[in-house]
């Protein structure tokens, strides 16, 4: 006997055709996801080069969560090596399996393609992912735009897989009519600049942040933990993290969120990435209590916070426990504004409280009135639930690691003299027309290591 749908298995993705009537019910929508999938071309540089490896796993993490008819690599040696940090597996192919992808011999017909390096050019549509410094993006395969992929900043290949599957997304939804045919990019070290363009004060990396709090381990925290993983921390010079979230992880989040997996359900979301993150040589500590105006941050523990959640009771308290910065971000809600990122740091010149204490209490905006939500009243679920369901944000995993590389750039730039950040806005649709403010702070001294 099928289980009726509830809040804690609804595939965030699947709502997205709810909340816009294009699916009068869950199953629909979700027969709608699995008519959605991406075939991915792997060339030699797989072989030895870890952004290239990093970008595939990446890339494989993302859109297995969104494009449920199946992520299928052509070109994958079976035997080459793992080289990349995100994946304590011996060999690529296996990490690709892990994490939900298959390997192919050849090219599914009727996919889009996505082409990581050096390889025969697929059918169209088809996207290039290509990094060089801290600039990440795609271009159309067939079109000779490509980036110095020999010189990258660790992040840039993670983002370029993040807009990747958010453009393979939009094809198949049909959300944006030049998916496939357009250039689409972002500049960590410049948000809203050219990303294409040579940018000669980017700066190699020379130091990472050593002690953070993660507020929140939802989609956001998770991308948090699977970004930093990326970075180039070495055995001997790893960051100590405080992990912070008091929920525990259901088949919803699966949907959404990059370290969590059907097997994880009922586990609680702070010991699932504590295992992940010491698996790779992270300290953690776990805080398994709700975040609010009671948390209070000790001398001895980290100054730095990044928070992902998105509770308003709790981004207003940010700045009262304490931390000497705070690094906040956002998404989107419902089927017009899921794409919507936003970054703030405080202390700034607006303070957090002044920002979300009028959405205290405040409940999400429901779509009952949809076809999907009329036909499970119709079937007999309870309006409590039926409410709960509605209310329920759409959610999408590379929304939210894009959003969390403008966090963790947003370290790395004050930590190498860049321009500080007191927000950034924009879409996930049009990152060129990101908006940011810049912010006076001093240098930042809360804890770093030395890249060797």
């Amino acid at each position: 006997m099928t289980m009726p749908i509830d809040h804690t298995r609804l595939h965030r993705t699947a709502k997205y055709f709810m909340d816009n009537g294009r699916a009068g019910t869950h199953e629909e929508a979700m027969a709608l996801l699995r008519r959605f999938g991406l075939t991915v071309h792997v060339g030699p540089e797989i072989a030895a080069s870890v952004p290239h490896q990093t970008a595939l796993l990446t890339l494989v993490n993302l859109a297995r969560r969104t494009l449920l008819g199946g992520v299928e690599i052509v070109g994958l040696p079976e035997d080459t090596v793992c080289l990349s940090p995100l994946s304590k597996s011996p060999r690529v192919a296996d990490a690709v399996l892990e994490l939900g992808g298959a390997l192919s011999p050849a090219v599914r017909p009727g996919w889009p393609n996505a082409v990581i390096g050096t390889v025969p050019l697929p059918p169209r549509p088809a996207w290039r992912m290509t990094w060089e410094g801290w600039r990440g993006g795609v271009v159309p395969a067939h079109q000779p735009d490509r980036l110095n992929e020999d010189a990258a900043m660790a992040l840039a290949p993670v983002l370029a897989a993040a807009i990747c599957a958010a453009e393979a997304f939009a094809f198949h939804s049909g959300d944006h009519l030049l998916a496939g045919r357009r250039g689409h990019g972002l500049s960590l070290w410049q948000p809203g600049k050219n990303w294409l363009a040579s940018d000669e004060t980017e700066p190699l990396l020379a130091y990472l942040p050593s002690r953070l709090w993660l507020i929140g381990l939802g989609n956001l925290g998770q991308a948090f933990a699977w970004l930093l993983a990326a970075l180039p921390y070495t055995e001997t010079a790893t960051a100590q993290l405080v992990l912070q979230d008091f929920d525990r992880i259901a088949s919803s989040n699966d949907s959404t969120s990059l370290l969590s997996f059907i097997r994880d359900i009922g586990r609680r979301k702070g010991r699932v990435v504590a295992d992940w993150l010491e698996a790779r040589g992270f300290e953690t500590f776990i805080e398994e209590r709700r975040f609010g105006e009671w948390t209070r941050r000790s001398a001895d523990e980290p100054g730095v916070a990044l928070c992902g959640v998105d509770n308003a009771l709790a981004r207003a308290a940010l700045e009262d426990a304490g931390f000497d910065i705070v690094i906040e971000a956002g998404l989107g809600a419902g089927p017009e504004a899921f794409l919507s990122i936003a970054m703030h740091t405080f202390p700034g010149a607006r303070r957090a409280k002044e920002m979300w204490s009028r959405q205290v209490g405040e409940g999400s905006k429901s779509f009952e009135n949809m076809p999907a939500y009329q036909r499970l009243k119709d079937a007999g679920m309870e309006s409590c639930g039926l409410t709960q369901l509605a209310s329920r944000t759409v959610g999408v995993p590379f929304v939210g690691l894009i959003a969390g590389c403008l966090v963790i750039s947003e370290l790395l730039r004050r930590l190498h003299g860049g321009t500080a950040l007191e927000f950034a806005t924009g879409s996930v649709s049009a990152l060129q027309d990101i908006e940011t403010g810049s912010a006076a702070v001093a240098p930042y001294a809360y804890g770093h290591v030395a890249i060797g």
